[in-house]
């Protein structure tokens, strides 16, 4: 054997010496192999093409910044933000100077939630620069303006059981004005919004069966019980934000937090209900508890390209188990918050459905603005001002909104994520068993006569819990159905950088995107 063999002999038999290693790599080629998969991702964005980012131009259009986000900043008594104020903020957004950020002048006692997210960077999927949006309808179009009309109506139906949509007559006119808009960009049949599609999420499943996801409403397996989702509420009427006062002071900045709340545990049964619900959860409660009830089912609901789904001899567990599925569906949150707050405070800036409320009720007291006539000529409106005294937009919750930006919903962005990393994992069209139905007092869960499978109803969770944040009247549709978009583009591109990870025979991740077309990572 020459000197050359003989070296490559040794230095093969080298690597197991004074080590209890086995396995086909020795320690340094196990280095340079990740080393090798972390230059492969990072590669793989760094060669993708440098993206452009732009919003509706309604910040440069309106030199009194009247479309654009500036809750908490100081304003005068239309509620007009303060300009050396709003200069200000700009100025820290453009730098990303932490210094900057606190020279900002608030008007109160709220502060902006965490701007400087917006240049943190992730180190698995995409960064949260290199994923665009369309931007959102501008102030002065019919489709804004067409969201506001959806958005007083869904203020007006908060306390209509959701089962009681088709009787109401209420939510029977919401779905007659909706129809007649020029522009309304919610799901229809025959070209109509019906009371069987009115404020419900525009991907498969979402208009199918109840309007609550299974998800929802079903008992979730958790350790040695289970967790009854019957939860405190708030009572019926309980709106906010309807007095010309109480609306100026939390624009100012004013952060009051009152509710009455009904002493009776419910199941999600009306809008107000939903809402209370996307007002207390964190950002992983929805996903977590929707995956709980899923691997309860066994592994007959997983997806049968699961490596182990048929094996003989093994199962899944840091990889392909439970740990692995729970892991990516609670990580695929964070990721997404940070791309939308990217967009939220870097490329949009949107302003908020309640400081659009209070240009409309402005503008029917005479104030000159170049708001659509679609929302000022509207029955909602109309209904609004009879009930309220005010055109301003009825808020679920005391303070109103969050003090961030409105496009996209991070709400909307997370359980997008979280739902598309359920989707890759579990079979999308197994049946979920025994599917029920809340009470028009959601006192109790009745059986509901129908096929639900988990596809279309994860699909309806997401829409469920991007919708539930417009009905309490902070979000608008587009940032809702948009935002989840984002987060299901943050949650692809985790999982593709994951599947050169596994020893497992493994053909890569498939699933159903929310738009109906099928990939494989």
């Amino acid at each position: 054997m020459d000197k050359h063999k003989f070296k490559k002999v040794i230095k093969k038999m080298s690597r197991y010496i004074n080590s209890c290693l086995l396995g086909p790599l020795s320690p340094a080629e196990r280095r340079d192999k990740a080393f090798e998969i972390r230059m492969e991702a990072a590669k793989f964005y760094k060669n993708q093409p440098l993206v452009n980012h732009r919003n509706n131009g309604d910040e440069d259009r309106y030199p009194n910044k009247i479309a654009s986000y500036s809750k908490a900043l100081p304003h005068n008594e239309l509620g007009e933000v303060n300009l050396k104020a709003y200069h200000n903020y700009l100025e820290a957004l453009k730098s990303g100077d932490s210094k900057d950020f606190e020279k900002i002048p608030m008007g109160g006692a709220a502060k902006l939630v965490n701007p400087q997210s917006a240049y943190a960077y992730d180190l698995v999927g995409p960064d949260s620069h290199q994923l665009v949006l369309h931007a959102p309808p501008d102030f002065s179009s019919a489709d804004l303006a067409g969201e506001m009309v959806e958005l007083y109506w869904q203020a007006l139906a908060r306390d209509i059981p959701f089962n009681e949509y088709d009787s109401n007559q209420l939510t029977k006119d919401a779905a007659a004005e909706l129809s007649g808009l020029p522009v309304f960009n919610g799901p229809k049949i025959n070209g109509q919004v019906t009371t069987g599609t009115l404020f419900r999420g525009n991907y498969q499943g979402s208009i199918e069966g109840p309007y609550i996801s299974q998800f929802l409403w079903k008992n979730i397996p958790f350790v040695s019980t289970e967790i009854i989702q019957q939860y405190n509420t708030i009572l019926p009427g309980d709106d906010h934000l309807t007095s010309y006062s109480e609306w100026l002071a939390v624009q100012n900045g004013s952060n009051p937090h009152n509710k009455k709340m009904d002493s009776v545990p419910r199941y999600i049964r009306n809008g107000r209900d939903l809402a209370e619900w996307v007002h207390n959860d964190s950002s992983i409660d929805s996903g977590l508890m929707a995956c709980y009830l899923l691997l309860s089912y066994g592994s007959k609901a997983l997806d049968p390209e699961n490596p182990y789904f048929n094996s003989a001899t093994q199962v899944g567990f840091p990889t392909f188990g439970v740990p692995h599925i729970l892991d990516f569906i609670t990580r695929a949150s964070r990721p997404a918050l940070d791309a939308v707050w990217f967009q939220k405070w870097l490329v949009h800036r949107r302003f908020r459905p309640e400081e659009f409320g209070g240009r409309i009720h402005n503008k029917m007291m005479g104030a000159d603005y170049p708001i659509n006539p679609v929302v000022m000529n509207s029955e909602a409106l109309i209904q609004t001002f009879n009930k309220f005294g005010t055109y301003l937009l009825p808020q679920a919750y005391s303070e109103g909104c969050p003090t961030h930006p409105s496009y996209p919903s991070g709400h909307a962005a997370f359980i997008g994520a979280m739902v598309t990393m359920m989707k890759a994992f579990f079979d999308e069209s197994y049946e979920i068993p025994d599917p029920v139905v809340a009470s028009s007092d959601g006192l109790q869960l009745l059986p509901y006569d129908g096929k639900l499978t988990l596809g279309g109803e994860l699909n309806k969770l997401a829409a469920n819990i991007a919708i539930g944040r417009t009905i309490a009247g902070v979000h608008y549709r587009s940032s809702a159905i948009n935002g989840m978009l984002l987060g299901e583009a943050v949650a692809i591109g985790i999982l593709r950088d994951y599947k050169r990870t596994y020893n497992e025979s493994f053909k890569g991740f498939s699933l159903t995107k929310f738009d109906g077309s099928k990939i494989t990572t």
